[in-house]
């Protein structure tokens, strides 16, 4: 089984698809060895304490906190992302994690060129795969990726517009 190691970004982005049918967040936990930074549970109980999609969203994940791993990290004071994604950059390159799934959309060349030899993937892309491998379908693929767009503020995001494109064909 791949090591995933996720941000709190694409974790909250997985928890908008959770519950459902399919149920993306159990998907990628059964597909993956997911390895999230302590930091990054931190962040996840702030959000959690919010009345709205992303504080659902983020309860959601924390629910199922017994399916993934926790580990802590020293975090590089010289990192200029904040500490969720210095954390799991940190975390990938430690543990040689095969992917880093992570939704900071305008800061991903950043973080590309911050990993060693782990692969960067967000979301949309990370939906491709699992449909690439049989794991879920097309329709639902797109079906989640709207859900997604529409609780994160997604529509005009160029690189999700691309990602939606590719799941049309």
């Amino acid at each position: 089984m791949a090591r995933l190691v996720a941000d709190t970004s694409a974790l909250v982005s997985l928890g908008i698809a959770a519950g459902g049918d399919p149920d993306l967040l159990d998907l990628v936990l059964s597909t993956y060895e997911v390895v999230v930074p302590t930091v990054v549970t931190d962040e996840l109980r702030e959000i959690a304490s919010y009345d709205d999609a992303h504080g659902r969203s983020a309860t959601s994940v924390l629910d199922r906190a017994e399916h993934f791993e926790t580990r802590s990290v020293t975090l590089d004071a010289e990192f200029p992302l904040d500490e969720g994604e210095n954390a799991a950059v940190t975390l990938a390159n430690d543990h040689d994690a095969a992917l880093l799934l992570c939704d900071e959309f305008t800061q991903l060349g950043l973080i590309h060129a911050s990993l060693a030899n782990t692969r960067l993937v967000t979301t949309p892309t990370l939906l491709s795969v699992l449909v690439r491998t049989g794991e879920l379908s097309a329709g639902d693929a797109r079906g989640l990726l709207d859900d997604m767009s529409a609780a994160r503020s997604w529509e005009t995001n160029s690189y999700v517009q691309r990602a939606r494109s590719l799941l049309e064909r």
